[in-house]
């Protein structure tokens, strides 16, 4: 009998496979009991043993993590191996197959609590989910409890750009030129040229295009600890060299070969962000402002000057011209400076 009735008035299921018993559980009803069994028999059928299920999480992580070492990228891998860092200790000892959506959710909300950035979070997800994946391939479980559940929204303020204008970001070129000439002018070209540090730490002499239209051809990427990948959003562009920064690029490939790289310090080594910014004293220098502020310097410099957002949005690399917006939206529409202009008139 595979449902019987225990002298406590609740139903045990048990399940068997041929004269071999391979699970059981007990319920509150005859229902839950016999919809259980259906589902553990089904499972069974698919090749999946139930017992397989109440292996703890936390090993089958440290199991999925040894494959995932050899198949995947290093920066996969490295985000992969914060699972046990960010997955709560609770969902760690539980058996693999009584992690649920429910769980899944919570542990998502509890990340955004701890106030982790939403994009971190999403991170977690991704590896997460590769990891139940593993699981139904390994026949552990039979479905991926992250499908269908999303990270929440986090209510936290999102840091703000703080971009330079044209005149100040000139002052900042004399200032750090006090400290070091030519990681001032890489600074310099950054803040009219829009690059991402990585980007620009992997850009070659050979990236250079000049002739009526000079420009840099942005087609790589070079985290630091990362290596060589392709760009944000795996797309290349074309990025104008203005006649303020034209000379200085020029200037910066001179005696290099095209494989070279063009943005290095004086003595030729590739850049590093903190080796870079204790170099210029940036934390007096930058005045409060990220490194990064200087690729919102850009954006902000090209609208000022009249260029089209849409064109922008281009040289930016922005998949959606929503991103391009936030920077007219830090500025002001021309109504704004008309209005404004009335206002003062008086």
């Amino acid at each position: 009998m595979s449902v019987r009735k225990e002298p406590n008035g609740r139903f045990r299921a048990v399940l068997k496979s041929g004269r071999q018993h391979v699970t059981s559980k007990t319920f509150d009803t005859k229902r839950e009991a016999n919809e259980w069994l259906s589902r553990e028999r089904a499972a069974l059928v698919g090749g999946i043993d139930p017992r397989a299920g109440r292996v703890r999480t936390r090993d089958l992580v440290v199991q999925w993590l040894e494959v995932r070492a050899v198949t995947v990228a290093k920066k996969t891998y490295r985000t992969d191996q914060d699972l046990l860092r960010l997955m709560p200790i609770s969902m760690q000892n539980m058996g693999v197959a009584a992690i649920s959506a429910r769980e899944v959710s919570r542990s998502f909300e509890s990340l955004i609590k701890q106030r982790l950035a939403e994009s971190s979070v999403v991170r977690y997800r991704a590896s997460l989910s590769s990891f139940f994946s593993w699981c139904v391939r390994e026949r552990f479980i039979t479905s991926n409890p992250v499908t269908g559940v999303r990270v929440p929204k986090s209510s936290a303020e999102r840091v703000e750009m703080s971009p330079w204008s044209e005149a100040e970001l000139e002052s900042r070129y004399l200032a750090w030129k006090k400290y070091d000439e030519r990681l001032a002018d890489i600074l310099l070209v950054m803040g009219w040229t829009g690059l991402r540090w990585a980007e620009a730490r992997a850009l070659t002499v050979g990236d250079i295009a000049l002739g009526d239209s000079p420009a840099l051809r942005v087609q790589r990427s070079n985290p630091e600890g990362v290596g060589v990948k392709s760009t944000k959003g795996r797309r290349s562009r074309r990025v104008p060299l203005a006649n303020r920064v034209l000379p200085i690029v020029v200037s910066l490939s001179s005696g290099k070969f095209p494989p070279d790289l063009l943005l290095t310090t004086s003595n030729g080594s590739q850049l590093h962000r903190s080796a870079v910014l204790r170099a210029v004293h940036w934390q007096t220098s930058g005045q409060g402002r990220r490194i990064h502020d200087l690729r919102h310097t850009a954006g902000c410099l090209w609208l000022a000057r009249g260029v089209d957002p849409g064109t922008v949005q281009a040289w930016m690399g922005h998949e959606s011209i929503a991103t391009t917006n936030r920077y007219l939206h830090h500025m002001g529409s021309s109504a704004d400076r008309t209005g404004l202009a009335k206002l003062n008139a008086f």
